[in-house]
């Protein structure tokens, strides 16, 4: 019988010791969408919290999830997040109230969308025009119905409320892009590329350099990183072009330079977009082969 009473307050012990563990891990995984990034740090705003400051650091795991209960991840650099992005944050909360994460996962297709945003690929605009007319269409449907059938005021008020609620989304939408621009550039680096090459050229070495040992002196900076390419060739080669133009200057940024991941924006593949000289010539297709590089910084945290 003391027997039975002992193991009866072991497992009743181990039982409240495992809720107090889940109710601990609860409190320290949040859920939202990144609206921020300075340096090693993020914010993200979140439906019950509001901002909420995340630290990261070189343990933390970045991971992609999909399929059924999540059961595909893949491993990913810290230099996917960004402003725009939902993700699920979890770890523990430091000194300064900041939550230190130890894993943030994401959903690939989430990456795809905060990706175009930051690449310009898909602005906010063109959403912002196609909900319009949306609205437009339904304010026609409206004027018809009010013309041969007075008697369905309901189904106005209806309607009407449906229109107040889509402008109110796209004020929405358009404030919280809005706000991911709105940082200081304090130095910017242009390296340009020859005919279907993606290496970055020797002497632009100096000016990146240069720029590293700026960045360095702005608190809570970040760099971005965006490839070009010129109008020859297929769009996927362009693309393909950019991306690779994009990454290796972030290689030797890093490696290099000795820029922190954590600091570096997801670098962007601008593709053909965005020319800066015509490509009917051979120094305008010139000038777009190019990888342009930017040192930012929050302008909250500037003060201005």
């Amino acid at each position: 019988m003391r027997l039975a009473k002992v193991t009866l307050l072991a497992v009743t012990s181990l039982a409240a010791v495992l809720v107090l563990c889940s109710v601990a891990v609860a409190q320290n995984k949040i859920q939202g969408v990144i609206n921020g990034r300075s340096g090693a740090t993020m914010t993200v705003q979140t439906p019950d919290m509001g901002n909420v400051v995340v630290l990261l650091n070189d343990g933390t795991q970045v991971e992609d999830v999909s399929g059924l209960f999540h059961a595909r991840r893949k491993q990913m650099g810290v230099t996917v997040l960004a402003p725009g992005l939902q993700v699920q944050v979890q770890g523990s909360y430091n000194a300064q109230n900041q939550l230190v994460a130890d894993t943030v996962t994401f959903n690939g297709k989430n990456l795809q969308t905060a990706t175009d945003i930051q690449a310009g690929v898909a602005p906010v605009e063109q959403q912002e025009q196609a909900q319009q007319q949306a609205l437009a269409q339904q304010q026609a449907q409206l004027q018809e119905q009010q013309a041969k059938l007075q008697q369905e005021q309901a189904a106005e008020e209806a309607d009407a409320a449906k229109i107040a609620a889509n402008k109110a989304a796209i004020a929405a939408v358009n404030k919280r892009f809005g706000e991911l621009g709105d940082y200081n550039i304090w130095d910017e680096v242009t390296v340009l590329f020859g005919n279907g090459k993606v290496t970055v050229d020797p002497q632009y070495e100096p000016q990146l350099l240069k720029l590293c040992e700026k960045a360095k002196t702005v608190t809570g900076y970040v760099i971005q990183i965006k490839g070009y390419a010129s109008a020859v060739g297929s769009a996927a080669l362009n693309q393909r072009l950019s991306q690779e133009r994009a990454a290796n200057v972030t290689d030797f940024l890093e490696q290099s330079g000795g820029i922190p991941l954590t600091n570096i924006l997801a670098p962007g593949a601008m593709g053909t977009s965005r020319q800066v000289a015509p490509d009917t010539t051979a120094e305008g297709q010139a000038e777009n082969r190019r990888v342009v590089v930017r040192v930012l910084q929050n302008k909250g945290i500037a003060g201005t």
